[in-house]
């Protein structure tokens, strides 16, 4: 409204003609120009405006249908992701890594979310390629991930070549192979996601209702790679389909993570493609390629630039801004202990079995797999649900009654352990009770309805609240990752030596997961409005 009252101002001031005085000069060429063509002269010579951060193209509004086909590179990312939630902890105790060391491993993961996904947010709002802004960061990055899970999943093979004796459970040079190719498929999902999502809110900017559907719609991509992903790992016979994956370093269970993983290459390969010819990117504007080659800085300068840019952006942050971040950071430090150890309880806790020592411990995991799943399919439809809740209940209303829910959840984990040692079926050598796997697949289950708002209300909030800032997207998503990755640093630092501070198990990281959940719940609850917001209207 603001432009356009600045327009028809503009244009009576240039139809406005002064008295005639008793002597009128001779009009020169500027004045004797059609109205038409001064108004044309003056804007070509009017100065711009625009502030230095690259100028975003109008487009048109973009179909739901297709917002939901660009999400859908979420389901190839999130299918790997699935595979090294339910597979790996237990993968890498079975090359030798200790339970207490187990977490550490993880760390690549939020050391490098730190550092890329900022960065990568940062590049991608100011690149200039003519494929567009976020396009080529996500075809990088999911080109990245398929080389990583090759390196994973011949790990094995790799050291075994290398010098491993593969009758000795400890194989140094495997577990080197194996972080050598995670901290890669780490860095390439932060490269990938990250301008996903800022693609997402581009084509959604100044909607804050649209913004919404398409974070559920990334959420309900997640909930099918997710189930997808889980599938593939609970089932134990893929070997037998991919039968050359079985080799003398190679055994059942490291074949059928060979298997499921060359499943992964080919789904994340079909979603990438669906995703980056449904969005029709527009290039920045000559302009826009300007000011982002002087915001990038010359002489590998970007880096820094791009370090001050991003905490330098804090001084603008109003309190909501702040109120979301510290919630997400609560959330997370939730959430990453159940990500790092679900199966690995299952297997531990539940079916009372050890990492090297027989099928107990696979059944325990490949369970945990199926709970897995069943979590998906409950996040796949709370994610259709989201836009409904939040306009009802409002975004803060909902997502702190997620996160209590998270809270009652882990706490049913540690109760359900003390029962299972109660009952002492271990030490008897007996399966568990079916009550004990059904209730633990309960809890696994129910997870399902706040992983949903995890994924999606706080990409949503915080997109909305950096907007009227001027920030790029890019950036506001890689300022959100700070909030996720520190709390999952310290949560992989600590978590083994705070296990095995308290006898080893996964109980100890589970009760600071707890309290978490409920600080980060009670917060959202009292601090972010709850009032729903209505669809916008449509001004003409």
């Amino acid at each position: 409204h603001f432009l356009s009252s600045s327009h028809h101002l503009f244009f009576h001031l240039t139809q406005y003609q002064p008295p005639l005085s008793p002597i009128t000069p001779p009009k020169t060429a500027f004045q004797s120009m059609p109205s038409h063509e001064i108004n044309q002269h003056r804007s070509r010579t009017r100065p711009s405006t625009s502030s230095s951060r690259p100028q975003q193209p109008v487009q048109a509004r973009i179909p739901l249908r297709k917002l939901l086909r660009v999400a859908s590179v979420a389901s190839g990312i999130q299918f790997g992701w699935a595979l090294q939630l339910s597979l790996l902890t237990p993968y890498v105790q079975q090359l030798g890594i200790p339970h207490k060391w187990a977490s550490i491993i993880w760390l690549c993961g939020p050391v490098s979310g730190l550092f890329v996904q900022p960065l990568v947010g940062h590049l991608s709002d100011r690149c200039a390629s003519r494929f567009g802004r976020r396009r080529p960061f996500i075809l990088v990055g999911a080109t990245s991930i398929i080389v990583a899970v090759v390196i994973i999943a011949y790990a094995a093979d790799i050291g075994w070549l290398i010098g491993d004796d593969v009758s000795q459970s400890y194989r140094p040079y495997a577990i080197g192979v194996f972080v050598f190719g995670f901290w890669i498929l780490d860095v390439a999902n932060n490269v990938t996601q990250g301008p996903c999502r800022a693609l997402l809110a581009d084509l959604t900017r100044n909607d804050a209702r649209r913004t919404r559907v398409a974070n559920a719609y990334f959420s309900l991509c997640m909930a099918v790679g997710n189930i997808l992903g889980y599938a593939t790992g609970s089932y134990s016979g893929w070997y037998k389909i991919f039968t050359f994956t079985i080799t003398p370093a190679c055994s059942i269970s490291c074949a059928n993570l060979k298997s499921a993983f060359f499943l992964d290459i080919a789904f994340i390969a079909v979603t990438t493609y669906l995703s980056i010819v449904s969005a029709n990117e527009v290039p920045l504007s000559s302009r826009g390629e300007a000011h982002a080659g002087e915001g990038a800085g010359e002489s590998g300068g970007a880096e820094e630039a791009f370090m001050w840019e991003l905490f330098g952006t804090f001084k603008y942050f109003s309190m909501p801004i702040w109120i979301v971040l510290s919630v997400t950071a609560l959330t997370w430090t939730g959430w990453f202990p159940f990500t790092l150890f679900d199966t690995d309880w299952m297997g531990r806790e539940i079916y009372g079995g050890d990492p090297n020592g027989g099928l107990v411990y696979d059944s325990g995991v490949r369970m945990g797999a199926l709970g897995l799943l069943l979590n998906s399919v409950v996040l796949g439809i709370t994610s259709l649900l989201m836009e409904r809740l939040c306009r009802k209940r409002g975004a803060g209303f909902v997502w702190g009654l997620s996160n209590i829910s998270m809270t009652i959840c882990f706490i049913s984990m540690l109760v359900l352990t003390y029962a299972a040692k109660s009952i002492g079926y271990v030490e008897k050598g007996l399966p568990p009770p079916t009550g004990i796997v059904i209730a633990a697949l309960a809890i696994f289950t129910i997870l399902g309805f706040p992983l949903a708002i995890t994924y999606s209300v706080p990409y949503a909030l915080i997109s909305t609240h950096i907007e009227p800032l001027g920030l790029g997207q890019g950036l506001s998503m890689g300022v959100l990752n700070l909030a996720i990755v520190v709390p999952q640093i310290i949560v992989s630092l600590g978590s083994g030596p705070w296990d095995q501070l308290f006898g080893g198990g996964n109980s100890p990281a589970f009760a600071v997961a707890a309290v978490a959940a409920l600080f980060s719940g009670l917060i959202a609850l009292l601090a972010i409005p709850r009032t729903g917001t209505q669809k916008p209207r449509i001004r003409v």
